[in-house]
Parts: structure tokens; sequence; C-alpha cells
């Protein structure tokens, strides 16, 4: 067994969000499969050209799901087919998704979702950067105190293992049956926060 100290030291960092991401959706049910995935097709068209109408690029659109399924219903009734289309969605505009909500919602009526909201931080470089020192200082902290209790004094630091996590502010609304929203939903971006764990070994001198 390696001599010397094992220790764990996280350093937690927040930052502004610079970018929002959000999954639309847009579903259908038909008595067949043809009519349900058409059917789709044409609100996917229609909420995508809304998004677009509000200055979402077509790059900072894309597919994050399809789906097709039999839909049975009640023992006796005929059976039906639900078609649906995630649309996922990035904007730097923070404060302008109410009126991307209000738009889709006019495109797609009761047949939108909206299956998550999610602002982030593009480019957390720096800010891991930061956590990762504090995350060392910590370990060093620890290690050095149980050096100390032990008797022993704090060598060589000869192994370490990075963990990172990242913790956006997340938002969840669902649009069905939101046809009639009289305005626009307004949302506040909050902190993000990344955190970085390290297990660190020390030798003893």
């Amino acid at each position: 067994m390696d001599t010397g100290v094992s220790v764990v030291g996280s350093g937690q960092v927040s930052g502004t969000p610079d970018v929002l991401r959000a999954t639309f959706g847009v579903e259908a049910f038909a008595p067949d499969v043809a009519s349900a995935v058409a059917r789709v097709g044409e609100l996917t068209e229609a909420v995508t050209a809304a998004l677009r109408g509000r200055g979402v690029l077509e790059s900072q659109l894309g597919t994050s799901a399809v789906n097709v399924f039999q839909h049975y219903r009640e023992p006796g009734t005929d059976v039906g087919f639900q078609a649906s289309h995630m649309i996922h969605v990035e904007t730097k505009d923070l404060t302008g998704f109410g009126a991307l909500l209000n738009a889709a919602v006019d495109a797609a009526g009761n047949s939108l979702t909206l299956n998550g909201l999610q602002f982030d931080i593009e480019d957390k470089s720096e800010l891991l950067v930061q956590a990762r020192e504090l995350a060392f200082q910590q370990a060093r902290t620890k290690a050095g105190h149980l050096a100390a209790l032990a008797g022993f004094s704090l060598g060589s630091v000869t192994g370490i293992a990075e963990t990172q996590n990242a913790f956006p502010i997340r938002r969840a609304y669902n649009a069905g049956k939101a046809a009639d929203l009289g305005g626009a939903i307004n949302v506040i971006p909050g902190d993000s926060s990344v955190e970085v764990t390290l297990e660190v070994h020390f030798s003893w001198a």
C-alpha cells in the first residue's frame, strides 16, 4: 500500500449565463401513421418558421428527438398513432424567451410542448480554472491537517484525479393548452455554477 494520504477537495465558482437552450415539442394524434407523421411535419415547419421570424438562426435550431408509436385507447375503441418531434433551440437573447414561446404557441397551438429550459455559460474554461485552484487548495489544507494529526509532514503530490460538474439554472414549463397566453413569460437567468472535485494523493516527506 502506498504511504501518504489521499484527500478530496472541491471548488465551486459561479458566473453569469450567456446562452439559453430550450426544447420545444410538437405532437399529433391520428388514426394512421402517415397522417400523424404528416401533421407533425406541418407543425414542425410552422414552429421553426415562427422561431426564425423572431431572429433564431438556422444553425441555432436542431432536432433532439423524433417519436412515432401506436397509441392504445380504451378497450373497444379505435387504435391510433402518435408522432412527436423535439426541436432544440439555442439563443444568446436571454430576455427574449417569452416572445419565442408565444411565437411557437401561435404556430402550433395546443400541439406545442416545452420540454426543457436551461441557462448556461458557453465557455466555462476560466471558471473551471478558478474552481480547480480552489479544489486543490482545499485538498492541500485537508492533507496538511491530517498529516499533522498523524505526526507526519506532507511530501510531494503523487496522484490527482478530477471530476467536473456544471449546475446551470433550469426552468420547465408545459405549454400544452397554452394558446390563450395573454403575454410573454419573462424568465430570470440567475447564475450558473461549475464545480471541480479533485482526489489528491500526497506522499509523506
